[in-house]
């Protein structure tokens, strides 16, 4: 993702005139864009699936977080002891 400051880059009222435009060019080019108001960045127009994509990521790195957490807090388990465990519910 390259933002091209000519086209990734619009003031609200163009974004509101130009609806359907921008919501196609999103989904074409897989481009944020970014919306400013009085001359300032106040919001980000994405396509849903890059939208997915980044929601997926971030949840992946807070299980890495919350396993980091545990390593550091010494919560951790040997697979053999977890396996015997579930076998064991399940027997």
């Amino acid at each position: 993702m390259n933002i091209n400051l000519k086209e990734d880059i619009k003031p609200i009222s163009y974004i509101k005139t130009n609806a359907s435009d921008m919501i196609d060019y999103i989904n074409d080019h897989k481009n944020p864009i970014i919306v400013t108001q009085h001359g300032e960045a106040r919001g980000v127009l994405l396509d849903v699936e890059s939208y997915q994509n980044m929601v997926n990521a971030l949840s992946i790195m807070k299980l890495l977080q919350v396993s980091e957490k545990a390593i550091q807090d010494g919560k951790i388990y040997d697979n053999g002891e977890v396996f015997s465990n579930i076998r064991a519910k399940f027997e």
